[in-house]
């Protein structure tokens, strides 16, 4: 079917390439008006008029309507609840159409269903589509024919299945984006003030160039990606496309395309990672009750005795635990997170600290740049051994251990921990053995300069192991 004119809605698709939605629309329509729209019923609840993650959709919005006025076209603006600003546009512009790209949260598809309903209504056409993920919802099935709840069978059913339709790109013909002129009267001013938040710096840049730009910079890096992972002290260990894949600025299919196109072990291991990414959006699109409780309904009878001063002093960094310290006021100053450092964290919040892993995944909710609803509740039910396939619940990280074994030489710690820096890498992952004389020599007195270890990892963890025992 030929539509007249198109509207393709973009959400957590800021880009213009490889974007199937917008590519169908413009293959299907003589005429596609590019809409987004800043979501009140999101704006609203984030109390943090300087939070991270507008800046980042803002600035990458700018360049991609920059791209589009180069093209002569332009990016049109919406600021509302979308169930309404939606339909009422693409009313009175006469389309005859809506492209999207599916969103396997909880609010995405209620929203989605409502605009569908009142443009069914409107005479208007509505029509999703599979962007987000390579395998979605139900596709993969285990031999019962249900959902997989085990990652490496999914795994192995994901690699088995997968054909070259499913990575192909996508490229839009942008000749057919409806001209500046047309829109004219639908452009508006959206500068922070309208949508009233701040602009903020940001640890990385924003939008589709630099998400292009950012991968090439790890291409060098991929073949050691399984060896150098796990260390937050190695710049290039990992690919910091995290924050770009949440909000769409560059294509999952361009970065299973790169895996694909080599065959060592870091490649591999790479995938493997892109994997769990889909499994965590399918275990919450097929098992929605995972958002609010455990996904193993059997640990929701836990009692956590957690304190809220410890997890106080854990949000702030404060714990006298070096690791954990450095791990959380990266994490304040930056919105990110290594991923071994995301696993240490929350191990030590619900094992160390027997705090609810909802309050942790609640915080990273409030903070991540790049969060994304399946993979920080998938992440945070994994290490509180409540989700699916998770970590055994007698597997507890040694907080010391880890910094010993992933931070060797000490220079993550010091980096966010300077009060630390005389000490030396043997003695920074544990500095509460000196004494009183070894303090003043360091420059460091616990208590006053460092926090005091606010609990004993040894007896915590036997409280943590009877906490599953029922």
């Amino acid at each position: 079917m030929r539509y007249c004119k198109s509207v393709c809605w973009i959400r957590r698709d800021l880009r213009l390439n490889d974007n199937i939605a917008l590519s169908s629309a413009i293959a299907q329509s003589k005429e596609v008006v590019l809409v987004f729209v800043f979501d009140s019923n999101i704006l609203g609840k984030l109390k943090n008029k300087n939070d991270r993650r507008i800046t980042f959709i803002y600035e990458s919005l700018l360049e991609l309507d920059q791209d589009l006025r180069e093209k002569g076209s332009a990016l049109v603006v919406l600021q509302g609840d979308p169930k309404i600003e939606i339909p009422q546009f693409s009313k009175r512009i006469k389309a005859n159409a809506i492209f999207v790209n599916r969103d396997y949260e909880p609010y995405a598809k209620k929203r989605d269903k409502a605009v569908q309903n009142t443009c069914k209504k409107l005479g208007i056409v509505f029509n999703d589509y599979k962007d987000h993920v390579i395998f979605e919802g139900n596709e993969l099935l285990n031999q019962s024919g249900k959902p997989y709840k085990v990652f490496t069978p999914y795994k192995n059913k994901w690699l088995v299945e997968l054909n070259k339709t499913h990575y192909q790109n996508h490229k839009p013909n942008l000749k057919g984006l409806s001209s500046i002129k047309k829109l004219r009267g639908e452009l508006s001013d959206w500068s922070f003030n309208t949508i009233g938040f701040n602009s903020v710096k940001l640890w990385l840049k924003p939008g589709q160039s630099a998400a292009e730009n950012q991968l090439k910079q790890f291409l060098p890096h991929l073949n050691t990606y399984d060896k150098y992972r796990d260390y937050p002290f190695i710049t290039n260990g990992t690919s910091h496309l995290s924050v770009h894949l949440r909000f769409g600025t560059l294509s999952i299919r361009s970065l299973v395309r790169v895996a694909l196109n080599s065959t060592n072990s870091g490649a591999k291991t790479w995938l493997s990672e892109l994997i769990w990414r889909d499994f965590y959006q399918m275990i919450l699109d097929q098992f929605p009750h995972v958002v609010k409780g455990c996904f193993n309904q059997k640990y929701e009878q836990i009692q956590w005795p957690g304190v809220e001063r410890h997890f106080t002093l854990w949000c702030q960094g404060m714990t006298g635990f070096p690791i954990i310290d450095s791990a959380m006021r990266c994490f304040n100053q930056t919105g990110w997170m290594h991923n071994r450092l995301r696993m240490i964290v929350a191990s030590f919040l619900t094992k160390d600290l027997l705090v609810d892993w909802r309050k942790g995944e609640k915080w990273f909710a409030k903070n991540l740049l790049d969060f994304d609803l399946a993979s920080n509740n998938g992440g945070w039910q994994w290490c509180a051994s409540t989700g699916c396939d998770a970590q055994p619940y007698f597997r507890i990280f040694n907080p010391i251990t880890q910094s010993k074994k992933f931070d060797p030489t000490g220079n993550f710690i010091r980096q966010y921990l300077p009060e630390l820096n005389n000490f030396s890498n043997k003695h920074i992952h544990w500095p509460h053995l000196a004494d009183r004389e070894a303090q003043i020599k360091l420059g460091c007195i616990f208590g006053k300069n460092y926090p005091k270890p606010i609990v004993d990892h040894t007896e915590q963890r036997i409280k943590a192991l009877q906490l599953f025992k029922f």
